[in-house]
C-alpha cells in the first residue's frame, strides 16, 4: 500500500504542522519535517498503522504524549481528506494513535491491483532526478576462468540476480556485470604447464576438458610454489600477454572461451543473464589509477611499493594499513583493477557506464578490502555528487555440522553437482508421491516439475536467509511441502490453478466487490503490502524480505481457502473471492518472478 502508506504520511504531516506550530517552525528552521513516525500496526486488533509521534514530541513540547495525541487526533477529526480515507483515529497506551483504512477504500485499492499487471508498484520517476535515469551496476557472480563453478558462487549468484531483477521492476537502467577473474599470474602458471602436459591445448578449442583444465591448473599452482624456474617461467609468460604476444594471446583466449560456455550452461539452469568484463577489461586503465591517486597525493611509497594509507582502519601495530596499489616488481593487484572499474563506472564521458549506484555482492570475507576500496575512491574524488556505492555481503553456505558445505572428502562441492542432486531428490519424492496418490503422469511432466521444484528449492532456501548471515544447507528441508519453502509457495499457487480447472473462473468481472469475512479482510491487507516491501527491497537490498512477505502470502491465502468456500460460495461472493484468488496468483508469481525462483500450475 505504498501510494496509500504516502497520502496518510502528507495528511499527519499536515496535521501535525497545524496541531503544533512552533515544533513546525523548528523542523522548517532546521531543513527536517516531522516525523509522525507512521508504522505499519504491531498486532491486526489496533488497525492497520500506528502513529509514535506523539512520544518523541513530548519533551521539546514540555506536555505528556497522551495530551499531545489527543491534540493530533482532534487535528485528524477535522480533515475531511484523511476521514476519507481513514476510520477516526484511536488513542492508546501512553500516546500511540491507531488507525483504521476504510473498507471502501480497501476494496478500491484491490480493485485497482486486480487491473494493473505492476500490482501498485510505481516506477521511478526518472524526469524529477536525474540519478534514477542513471545506470546502477550490479557486480555479482564473478567467477575465476580455469576454475569451475562451486557453491561458493550460489550466494553471490542468486542474490545479485535477484537484486538486479527488482531494479529493472522499478525502472532503473541495470548493468549486470560479471567481474570474471581472467588476468593475471595465474594464467602465466597455467599457459607455462600447458606448454609441458597438453600442448594442443594452446592452440586448439576444446582439447581437454574444464575439469581437465582445472586439475592442471592444480599442478600448475603445486610448480609454481616449489620451482623457482617455473616461477620465472610463468612471469615471462604474463609479461607476453600484456604486451599482446599473439601465440600466448591466443592461448589466453582458448582457456577463457572454454570456461565461458560452462559458466553459461550454469547461468542458463538458474535463469540468470550476465554481461562478463573480466579483470583483462581493465588493464588499460590502471596506469591511470596510479597517476590520479598520485595527482590527489594519496600515493606513498612504501617499502618499494606504491600504497595508500587507510583512515581509521589500522593494522596490528595500531598504524594506518596500507593498500597496495602497485607491488615492488611493478606488477597491479585486485585493488588496482578494482579502483580502474570504480572509476569507469562512474564516469560520465562515452569510456564509461554513467552509472550512479555501484553494487557489489560477495561474501562478507570481502568486506575489508571493498571498505578500503571504497575509501580510495572517496578521498579520489571518484564518486559524483549523489553517487551510492555499496558492498552486500553474505554469510557462508554450511553444512548441517555448521561447518562450510564440503564433499564427505573434503572438497569444495561443484554448484553443476548441487544443482544436480537438488533435481533428483526433487524427482524422487514427486515420484513416490504420484505413487501414494495412484496418479499416472508422463515422463516429461515429471521431468518438468522436478527441474522446476529442484532449482526454485536451491534458490528459495538461499533467497529466504537474511544474506548477511550463515544458513545450513539441506535437501530435506528446502524440498519440503511444509514451512518456509518454494515448494510452499509453489503449492499455494498450484491450489489456486487447481480452482480455475474445477470451473472457477479468475477472470470474472469485479465491478461490485463485497467482502464480509475475517480471512477475507487479513488477505486483502496482506495482498496491498506487495508494492511496500518491493521497494524496500530495492533500498535495502535484502531479497529475504520478499521471500518473508510472500511467506505470510502463502499462509493467510492457504487459511482463507481452507476456511472459506469458494466455488461453491453464492454470487456474488463467489466472484469476489475467485479474484482475490487471482491477485493472491498474480501476486505471487510477480513476486517469485523477482527473486528469479520459477513457478508451476501442478505439482
Amino acid at each position: 500500500m505504498l501510494i496509500l502508506f504516502n497520502s496518510l504520511s502528507i495528511h499527519i504531516q499536515n496535521a501535525l504542522e497545524k496541531a503544533f506550530p512552533e515544533a513546525a517552525a523548528q523542523a522548517h528552521a532546521s531543513g527536517k519535517a516531522l516525523d509522525p513516525q507512521l508504522v505499519p500496526a504491531s498486532k491486526p486488533e489496533f488497525g492497520d498503522f500506528q502513529v509514535n509521534g506523539a512520544l518523541k514530541l513530548a519533551k521539546p513540547l514540555k506536555q505528556s504524549p497522551r495530551i499531545i495525541a489527543l491534540a493530533i487526533t482532534d487535528q485528524l477529526k477535522a480533515d475531511q481528506d484523511f476521514l476519507n480515507i481513514c476510520n477516526p483515529p484511536e488513542i492508546a497506551g501512553p500516546g500511540f494513535i491507531n488507525l483504521k483504512v476504510k473498507a471502501e477504500c480497501l476494496i478500491a485499492e484491490i480493485r485497482n491491483q486486480l487491473q494493473d499487471k505492476r500490482l501498485g508498484v510505481p516506477v521511478i520517476d526518472s524526469s524529477n532526478d536525474q540519478m534514477a535515469s542513471s545506470t546502477v551496476v550490479v557486480d555479482f557472480s564473478s567467477p575465476n576462468i580455469a576454475k569451475e563453478m562451486h557453491v561458493g558462487h550460489l550466494r553471490s549468484t542468486i542474490i545479485g540476480d535477484s537484486i538486479a531483477r527488482i531494479l529493472e521492476f522499478r525502472g532503473h537502467k541495470v548493468l549486470r556485470l560479471n567481474h570474471v577473474g581472467d588476468w593475471g599470474t595465474q594464467f602465466g602458471m597455467l599457459i607455462s604447464h600447458l606448454k609441458t602436459v597438453a600442448p594442443e591445448a594452446l592452440i586448439t578449442a576444446d582439447v581437454i576438458e574444464l575439469g581437465d583444465l582445472v586439475n592442471f591448473y592444480k599442478q600448475a599452482k603445486q610448480r609454481f610454489d616449489e620451482d623457482i624456474h617455473f616461477q620465472t617461467t610463468s612471469r615471462e609468460e604474463v609479461i607476453k600477454l600484456q604486451n599482446g604476444d599473439s601465440k600466448t594471446l591466443k592461448a589466453w583466449k582458448l582457456i577463457c572461451e572454454q570456461s565461458r560456455r560452462e559458466f553459461q550452461q550454469i547461468y542458463n539452469r538458474l535463469d540468470v543473464r550476465l554481461s562478463e568484463r573480466g579483470e583483462s577489461f581493465y588493464n588499460p586503465f590502471l596506469e591511470q589509477v596510479i597517476d590520479d591517486l598520485n595527482d590527489s597525493n594519496l600515493l606513498v611509497i612504501d617499502d618499494g611499493a606504491k600504497c595508500v594509507f587507510l583512515q581509521g582502519i589500522n593494522g596490528k601495530d595500531g598504524r594506518p594499513l596500507p593498500m597496495i596499489i602497485q607491488k615492488q616488481d611493478g606488477g597491479f593487484n585486485y585493488a588496482t583493477t578494482d579502483l580502474a572499474a570504480i572509476k569507469y563506472r562512474f564516469n560520465t564521458s562515452p569510456e564509461g557506464d554513467g552509472a550512479h549506484r555501484l553494487i557489489y555482492v560477495t561474501d562478507a570475507g570481502q568486506a575489508n578490502h571493498f571498505a578500503g576500496v571504497f575509501q580510495i575512491a572517496k578521498r579520489a574524488n571518484w564518486i559524483p555528487d549523489g553517487g551510492r556505492i555499496e558492498h552486500v555481503p553474505f554469510g557462508l553456505v554450511q553444512g548441517s555440522d555448521g561447518k562450510k558445505l564440503k564433499t564427505r572428502s573434503g572438497k569444495t562441492i561443484r554448484l553443476r553437482d548441487l544443482l544436480d542432486e537438488a533435481i533428483d531428490r526433487s524427482e524422487a519424492d514427486l515420484r513416490r508421491r504420484l505413487k501414494e496418490e495412484d496418479r499416472t503422469e508422463n515422463d516429461d511432466f515429471i521431468k518438468h516439475v522436478a527441474s522446476t521444484v529442484g532449482i526454485a528449492a536451491v534458490k528459495y532456501a538461499d533467497l529466504s536467509q537474511n544474506r548477511i548471515t550463515n544458513y545450513q544447507f539441506s535437501f530435506d528441508r528446502m524440498l519440503s511441502l511444509q514451512g518456509n519453502t518454494a515448494p510452499y509457495l509453489l503449492y499455494a499457487l498450484v491450489r489456486i490453478a487447481g480452482i480455475a480447472r474445477k470451473g472457477g473462473d479468475l477472470d470474472t468481472a469485479t465491478d461490485n466487490l463485497i467482502f464480509k469475512e475475517g480471512q477475507e479482510w487479513s488477505l486483502i491487507r496482506t495482498l496491498l503490502k506487495f508494492d511496500e516491501v518491493v521497494v524496500e527491497v530495492e533500498e535495502e537490498l535484502l531479497p529475504n524480505r520478499l521471500c518473508t512477505y510472500l511467506f505470510e502470502l502463502s499462509q493467510i491465502f492457504n487459511r482463507f481457502y481452507d476456511q472459506v468456500p469458494v466455488l461453491k460460495a453464492n454470487e456474488p461472493y463467489r466472484s469476489c473471492r475467485l479474484a482475490l484468488c487471482r491477485l493472491t496468483a498474480n501476486t505471487l508469481n510477480l513476486g517469485m518472478n523477482l527473486l528469479g525462483i520459477p513457478t508451476l500450475e501442478r505439482m
